[in-house]
């Protein structure tokens, strides 16, 4: 499936059926995790019938329901943990929706994980995933010109980059990050402050660069 009709289909989901995850899935997202821990030098678990976690007020709180599966987002503390972090779960969240499972990225809301956070480690947020008891629903968007120097003779690529990155989920859907093109052809992306807006710009610069096809 085309990564842009992934974007399309894919919204938060917080409540789960109590069906398992097929063992053909479960080799699909041990060995991208494998990959990607390898690749970026992160330190990211996943973890399969461990209802516990999800299992607290907290997680009650935030309307959570028969969550079992879970991702660990772990890595060495860096001023750029959070947006690596973002940017490789954003690919993880993506292929859970090609398994056809849904996910839902979560901060606070949720009990204590199973993940092994070493000395000089933390964890960043998980990702909740599994067979969605809906398909979630779309987020608004804001408007094209108010996250980029948007002018009529913009180039394509640069457009689908920006039409990509409001398709990614934001924390409380915020939407605070800006492209801008230069005249040379490069892009500046940029975020602005609150909740998670390192992590949630790792995550836009995923989507940006799988819809443009150029990197940030």
């Amino acid at each position: 499936m085309e990564i842009l009709e992934l974007m399309k289909q894919r919204h938060s989901v917080r409540q789960y059926k109590d069906i398992a995850i097929g063992p053909e899935q479960r080799i699909a997202l041990n060995h991208l995790i494998e990959e990607i821990n390898g690749e970026a030098g992160l330190h990211i678990q996943i973890f399969y019938d461990e209802p516990q976690c999800f299992n607290s007020m907290m997680a009650h709180y935030g309307k959570f329901s028969g969550v079992k599966n879970y991702i660990a987002l772990v890595g060495k503390k860096s001023p750029k943990l959070e947006e690596a972090l973002g940017y490789y779960g954003e690919k993880i969240v993506l292929n859970v929706q090609e398994l056809g499972l849904n996910s839902c990225w979560v901060a606070m809301t949720h009990g204590k994980s199973q993940a092994d956070v070493r000395k000089g480690e933390k964890q960043i947020c998980l990702i909740a995933f599994g067979h969605g008891e809906t398909q979630g629903v779309p987020h608004k968007d804001k408007p094209l010109q108010a996250v980029c120097n948007y002018t009529e003779n913009m180039p394509e690529w640069f457009l689908n980059g920006v039409e990509a990155a409001l398709l990614a989920p934001t924390a409380m859907n915020q939407q605070k990050f800006f492209f801008e093109l230069s005249s040379d052809g490069t892009v500046d992306a940029s975020c602005g402050r609150g909740f998670y807006t390192k992590l949630d710009f790792g995550i836009v610069k995923y989507h940006f660069e799988m819809g443009s096809g150029r990197k940030v």
